[in-house]
């Protein structure tokens, strides 16, 4: 059979993934609800995922979720018996410029570079692709440029 996921969620009590999915065979759209078993708040969550993913019963079904996303789903469950909210755990996932990446711990930090990797990856431009552009050259506006030298220069006290 083949499935095709539609939206992917997670629900707290009892830790399960919950999968809309729909049958390309008959066309119906279901709901499946996976549980978590054996994770605890000191879990893997890149394991486990994998371990659902080659799971008999359900690996079918999760085929078509990214690895990446199940991994997040998992990672809000974690949280969630950490005794975080849903508010911090998806605040986590969300890039801030401004934020000091020096300051976090080790998976934070792990979790803000995949983010980038994820987010570089969607707006690379290969050879192929329609927008490529071999030579591109950008003005950037001057006050930007002039407002990065001189921050620079007033931290180190130059």
């Amino acid at each position: 059979m083949s499935f095709e996921a539609k939206r992917c969620g997670v629900q707290f009590c009892p830790p399960s993934i919950v999968l809309i999915y729909q049958n390309m065979e008959s066309k119906k759209v279901r709901k499946r609800i996976i549980p978590v078993r054996n994770f605890s708040k000191y879990s893997d969550y890149g394991m486990a995922a994998e371990r659902l993913k080659n799971h008999p019963r359900h690996g079918d079904y999760l085929e078509g979720v990214s690895q990446s996303q199940l991994e997040k789903l998992l990672l809000i469950l974690r949280d969630h018996m950490q005794g975080f909210t849903l508010e911090h755990s998806l605040a986590s996932f969300r890039l801030d410029p401004d934020e000091d990446l020096n300051k976090l711990g080790d998976e934070e930090l792990a979790r803000k570079k995949g983010q980038m990797d994820e987010l570089f990856e969607k707006n690379r431009r290969r050879k192929g692709d329609a927008e490529f552009v071999y030579d591109l050259e950008v003005d950037f506006n001057k006050s930007i440029q002039e407002s990065c030298l001189k921050r620079y220069w007033t931290k180190t006290g130059v």
